[in-house]
């Protein structure tokens, strides 16, 4: 019987069990495709300062103490590994095409400014001098040193590995029921109608968390799927590099944003619809997002289009992720994530793990518990 189970291989997942593995419990992942879901799609921006939202102050705070927690994490995973956990520190462009996206853009930036975050206004002709192939009709834009980048498949690679290396087990079968034993959960059951018995169970599964049968309705978190459909563009040798930090952009009203990668790829996202758990990539989406990109990277029309694929974000009702106690003995949520999973990799494997190991959740992760939805 392994000391914990981990329902899910995402990111978050794999994360909380490799750090739970490091404080010597033994440890074991359920999942049919680890690695294969919503953190294969993600694009990896790790943005606490250009995604902040008006009232979030709660949600900031957790943000800001992941992205500071990604280098060492990172660090930690390749020394272990020998392998790139794929972090790119090197800030972030908010640009604006029009006046008034400029108006937009400038209204936050004040309030990030407000909220003590470092954030620094810049004409057009600047924002061109940092990304020269910007398109001359940017207005302006905001640089954010501290907002960075992941190259997520590469950091789902690695912690792949670290989980081998360090004797964490991986079951890819899909987990049906939680177990329990009158309001304590006491083990799984599995798609081919094994079950694992655990000590403690931490939920990990995204937008399917609140699918678990087993789980009383009434305690089940409001979890629900977003799909984002992104693309991914290969940038000749002759525009290496198209972009050299993350840009994100305001178009016209629309958003986009554009993620390069050392190795030539450039990511672009993201779409946001509401469609239950339909990944289908979708016509409209994919030419949205090449319309909004084209018109800031005018050079996007001549990258080589090599892939479209739609992931779920797990959203909630506030946007923040759920952590900590479940109501059902021995039961933790790990989801919720929404837009932040790549970037909120590092704290919620540590909050979880502090969570594990003495029983308490910390003071940071307290806001995010199941239980503000109770009413």
């Amino acid at each position: 019987m392994p000391d914990v189970v981990v329902i899910g291989g995402g990111l978050i997942g794999l994360a909380t069990a490799w750090r739970l593995a490091v404080d010597g419990l033994q440890v074991t992942v359920c999942d049919p495709t680890p690695g294969g879901q919503t953190s294969n799609v993600a694009a990896g921006m790790l943005a606490p300062v250009t995604e902040v939202e008006f009232g979030e102050d709660e949600l900031l705070a957790l943000n800001l103490a992941s992205v500071d927690a990604w280098p060492a994490f990172a660090a930690e995973l390749e020394d272990l590994t020998g392998q790139p956990a794929g972090l790119h520190q090197t800030g972030t462009l908010s640009v604006a095409y029009d006046a008034d996206d400029m108006a937009v853009l400038r209204r936050v930036a004040d309030y990030q400014r407000r909220l003590g975050l470092e954030v620094e206004d810049l004409t057009g002709r600047d924002a061109r001098r940092r990304e020269p192939l910007l398109a001359t009709g940017v207005s302006g834009g905001v640089w954010v040193p501290g907002d960075h980048s992941v190259d997520n498949r590469q950091a789902l690679t690695t912690l792949l590995k670290a989980l081998e290396l360090s004797g964490v087990q991986v079951v890819r079968q899909r987990v049906t029921r939680v177990l329990t034993s009158g309001t304590t959960a006491t083990g799984v059951q599995l798609d081919n109608g094994d079950t694992v018995d655990a000590g403690q169970i931490v939920v990990a599964a995204g937008p399917w968390s609140s699918q678990l049968d087993g789980v009383p309705e009434e305690l089940r978190p409001p979890v629900r799927p977003v799909k984002g459909e992104v693309l991914r563009l290969r940038v000749p040798e002759a525009y290496r590099p198209a972009l050299q930090h993350t840009v994100r952009a305001t178009a016209r009203g629309f958003s986009v944003y554009l993620v390069p990668r050392p190795g030539g790829e450039l990511v672009v996202g993201a779409t946001s619809t509401e469609l239950g758990y339909d990944t289908r990539v979708l016509a409209g989406g994919v030419f949205n997002l090449l319309r909004d990109a084209r018109t800031v990277l005018p050079i996007t029309d001549e990258l080589e289009l090599v892939e479209t694929i739609a992931g779920l974000r797990p959203a909630t009702p506030d946007n923040a992720p759920v952590l900590g106690p479940s109501g059902l003995d021995r039961l933790l949520w790990a989801t919720g994530h929404y837009r932040n999973g790549v970037l909120l990799t590092p704290v919620t494997a540590q909050v979880l793990a502090e969570t594990v190991r003495t029983g308490t959740l910390p003071e940071l992760a307290k806001p995010f518990l199941a239980n503000r939805f109770a009413h």
